[in-house]
């Protein structure tokens, strides 16, 4: 009956901040594909799955908070390189939680977007012999 998370919607105050964070930084593409819905968003795509930015300075969601707290709510995405990510997190000096180490088989780092969105971004574990090289 379910076929997976088609879209995660965030509350954000500034597009302007916003779009520096998650294209600037990140390097996040925009789905050119986006309605116009007679305000200001943007979507991004990753395989099946959609991130909905959507202005709204009055919105509900927000946490109040930029602390990078895993237990709060937050949505993940699966990456492919936690190296890369971490160099570019460092590069453009993104304060991080990591955590190599946990629980889950895979590796986790959160962050936070300028409204105080979690994002956690997860991926295989580098191997003994891979983090020798």
């Amino acid at each position: 009956m379910y076929e997976g998370i088609h879209h995660v919607s965030l509350v954000v105050t500034d597009l302007k901040k916003a779009l520096y964070f998650y294209e600037g930084i990140l390097g996040f593409k925009a789905d050119k594909e986006r309605p116009q819905f007679g305000f200001p968003g943007v979507w991004y795509n990753f395989g099946a799955t959609q991130l909905h930015l959507i202005v709204n300075p009055q919105g509900k969601a927000l946490r109040g908070t930029d602390d990078l707290d895993s237990r709060d709510g937050h949505f993940a995405i699966r990456v492919n390189d936690i190296p890369g990510l971490l160099k570019k997190l460092d590069h453009f000096k993104v304060p991080y939680h990591n955590k190599p180490e946990n629980k889950t088989p895979w590796h986790q780092v959160y962050v936070c977007d300028p409204d105080g969105n979690l994002i956690e971004f997860n991926g295989d574990r580098q191997s003994d012999s891979e983090s020798d090289l």
